[in-house]
């Protein structure tokens, strides 16, 4: 669903902080490719991948938190619908576990 531009995302009051643990996400993606470029050891590049998903997960972990506290609760407060919030949550979560 997509909010009108006045609304605040439950993520807005930390998005320096997202942008930041992006960046540096993008630092390790970045470092991947050099590693590979530079022929280095399949493990050590294993190990760097894994780092990186991982910091992505927590990314996406920390906007599952935010939705959940932020729009499902203040969809709940307002009378709005905060099932279409929780399914889509849900969702979120399927996609999350599949990858």
């Amino acid at each position: 669903m997509i909010f009108p531009m006045d609304s605040e995302h439950g993520y807005m009051s930390d998005k320096e902080k997202y942008l930041a643990r992006l960046r540096r996400i993008e630092g390790q993606a970045r470092g991947i490719h050099r590693m590979v470029d530079d022929d280095t050891y399949c493990i050590d590049i294993l190990t760097q991948i894994s780092a990186t998903t991982s910091a992505l997960e927590n990314v996406a972990l920390a906007l599952l938190d935010d939705h959940l506290t932020h729009c499902v609760a203040h969809a709940s407060e307002h009378g709005e619908d905060a099932e279409e919030k929780i399914a889509e949550a849900s969702a979120a979560i399927k996609r999350l576990v599949k990858s």
